[in-house]
């Protein structure tokens, strides 16, 4: 019997066992900050071999040292997310921020000293906190209330204020403060009412923010704030039709604004705006994809722009030319997902964190006019052979109303005509986000261990696909998307080597709601469900969920006041239809959540035990929307292969 036959023996061995008394057996693999029901103990042979799955190690690029003295990047070594410091391209990392909860940061532009601007909440809370890291005094600054929930912005080119918005007003409205970036009161900008406004940049000359105004992700406002007069001027709509913008950034001499806009057509394309004339120019019009990411060189004024083409990046540059106009190239980078491009100090190179299908993310840089790849971080795999990794392959199956929906398919080796194999569809959040091929250990594990396909949806409403795509969710249209999920079921049982028979559902915040709605429209083709942190009932989501969210959520969601809405809510949520519930379900969630409170794990787990069902429920006191800590995330891992070797019978 080889290592992996070994592993799934031992949980079912334990799986045997599953006739749980009232009080949970002591579980020494179990963080002290987590509650369990119905759950068994872990079996030591399977926390031993996922321990490599769970070693594997991924970083992310988090800028340019002003000094030109190597990258900051975000890694974890511990049970969290820290900061290190890397001065030459596979140098060793340096960490520089020890705490408990997961960190993100970055150098305070022109700084020479290595300060670094933190931010971190507690508990998964998100009420985030700045912080100022004095490298060279050894000391952590707290530079905000510690007590409300504070987001940083656009710093000022030269290092010395920042821009940060807060809800420390009213706890639910979020208003624009400037600082000093080495500490000192928040000085209010700008107060708001019920809307979400953001600082996304900062003009060279230190006189205008540029400011972005949320509404939903189909529906956003650009606008110039300046400095000097306190005055908020929107800037001009490219046509008659709303629609969302993406990234934006100033030239660097202050008279032009880069952005991406989807009010043209479906996808957001990139322009160039002319503040003064209020003309916009499209840069890239041959480009039928959203771009996600756009840098501006300060100096020379090269632009650099990702683009998310079918789940995967395309980066261009833009070079400037005599008469004001740009010469376009693509910048050739392995298949990937790209984010946090930054121009070097010197300009000559553009860093970047490329997360690849088949290895961890990883730190890069790229040197421009040669278009030499530079990987600054080897990221470990935890002793795993990296050849046995699986690539996904990209997937369209018809729906009911004969559209196509894009979903990634994930194969094991084993899977044939002749081998069968069960499948566990996991289905992303958002509800208008994307599932791409990252690179994740669990899957790996469910391919190469325990020879589980795995299919990741983009069902109606996700992002990536076309702002009409984007709306096919939206309000009364909800339960659309999880008729998708269905037409997955139909196309599985038409593949041979997939097992209709044994399937498995899995999914995050909306991701859950989708879980249990599946679970109540299509309970006898689906043998389980995991529900993590998901909405069980969107009339108390929204009710409860935290202040300064709710008019967003209601944008995408509907309005629960509106008697109307509340009865559609009514009719789909699965809290209200716990009796048609029949398939195995796991619930895990964070008591900390501020996004889908604890209640909608509580309510849910409570309803379908009334209905004789047995449930499993892992409850993180330290957690939030997620599981942030290593700890409590290979716990609740481990558990999710105990629950799917059961109940998808699998073989030894």
């Amino acid at each position: 019997m080889n290592c992996r036959n070994l592993v799934v023996a031992g949980m079912l061995s334990v799986a045997a066992q599953f006739a749980v008394s009232a009080d949970e057996p002591a579980d020494p693999l179990r963080p002290g900050a987590i509650q369990t029901e119905e759950v068994p103990v872990v079996p030591p042979s399977l926390a031993r071999r996922l321990q490599q799955y769970q070693s594997l190690r991924a970083a992310g690029f988090a800028g340019w040292d002003p000094a030109g003295k190597g990258i900051l990047i975000r890694t974890r070594f511990g049970n969290s997310l820290q900061l290190h410091r890397v001065y030459e391209p596979g140098g060793r990392r340096e960490q520089i921020t020890f705490f408990d909860e997961p960190v993100s940061g970055g150098f305070i532009p022109q700084a020479k000293d290595e300060a670094v601007l933190l931010s971190m909440s507690s508990g998964g809370s998100e009420n985030n906190q700045v912080y100022l890291l004095d490298r060279q005094r050894f000391e952590t600054k707290l530079l905000t209330d510690g007590k409300s929930r504070n987001n940083l912005g656009a710093v000022s080119p030269d290092g010395s204020q920042m821009i940060v918005g807060s809800n420390k007003r009213n706890g639910r409205d979020t208003d624009l403060y400037i600082a000093n970036c080495r500490g000192g009161e928040l000085q209010m900008l700008m107060e708001t009412e019920k809307e979400f406004w953001s600082a996304v940049d900062w003009s060279q000359d230190g006189k205008q923010l540029l400011l972005l105004k949320y509404v939903s992700v189909n529906e956003s406002y650009p606008a110039i704030f300046n400095l000097s007069t306190n005055k908020r001027s929107d800037l001009p709509l490219p046509g008659k039709e709303k629609g969302a913008f993406g990234p934006l950034a100033f030239s660097p001499d202050g008279k032009n604004v880069y952005l991406a806009t989807d009010t043209q057509g479906e996808f957001a394309q990139l322009a160039r705006l002319d503040l003064a004339s209020g003309k916009y120019e499209w840069l890239a019009p041959e480009i039928e994809w959203d771009v996600t990411d756009i840098e501006v060189e300060p100096k020379s004024g090269a632009v650099v722009f990702a683009v998310n083409a079918d789940g995967a990046s395309q980066v261009f540059l833009l070079t400037p030319k005599a008469g004001g106009t740009l010469a376009k190239r693509e910048l050739k980078l392995p298949l990937g997902i790209v984010s946090s491009l930054e121009f070097s100090p010197d300009g000559k190179h553009v860093g970047m964190t490329l997360a690849r299908p088949d290895a961890p993310a990883d730190a890069y840089s790229l040197e421009l006019e040669s278009g030499n790849l530079t990987r600054w971080t080897m990221s470990e795999v935890g002793g795993l052979n990296p050849a046995t990794f699986i690539k996904p392959t990209a997937i369209r199956f018809p729906s009911f109303d004969g559209r196509q929906i894009p979903a990634w398919f994930y194969k094991p080796r084993t899977a044939s005509a002749d081998n069968k194999v069960p499948v566990v569809i996991s289905i992303h959040g958002g509800p208008e986000s994307q599932s791409q091929p990252y690179f994740t250990g669990s899957t790996q594990f469910y391919l190469n261990e325990l020879g589980v396909a795995v299919i990741l949806p983009n069902v109606r409403g996700s992002n990536g696909y076309g702002k009409t795509y984007l709306k096919l969710d939206n309000a009364e249209k909800r339960e659309d998307s999880v008729r998708d999920i269905g037409a997955l079921l139909d196309w599985i049982k038409t593949q041979p080597e997939l097992d209709a028979d044994r399937v498995a559902v899995s999914g995050g915040s909306y991701g859950g709601y989708m879980v249990l709605a599946s679970l109540v429209h299509y309970g006898d083709r689906i043998r389980a469900g995991i529900d993590n942190v998901g909405i069980a009932n969107f009339n108390t989501f929204l009710q409860t969920t935290a202040a300064y969210r709710q008019d967003l959520r209601r944008v995408e969601y509907g309005d629960e006041r509106d008697p109307a809405m509340k009865a559609v809510f009514d009719k789909i949520s699965p809290a209200n239809h716990a009796e048609k519930i029949r398939s195995a379900l796991l619930v895990a969630h964070g008591k900390n959540d501020p996004r889908v409170p604890f209640s909608e794990a509580e309510q849910i787990a409570a309803k379908v035990r009334g209905q004789g069902k047995s449930v499993w429920t892992v409850y993180a006191d330290n957690e939030g929307h997620g599981f942030g800590k290593k700890d409590n995330a290979d716990y609740l891992r481990a558990v999710e292969v105990m629950f799917l070797s059961e109940q998808l019978k699998l073989k030894k």
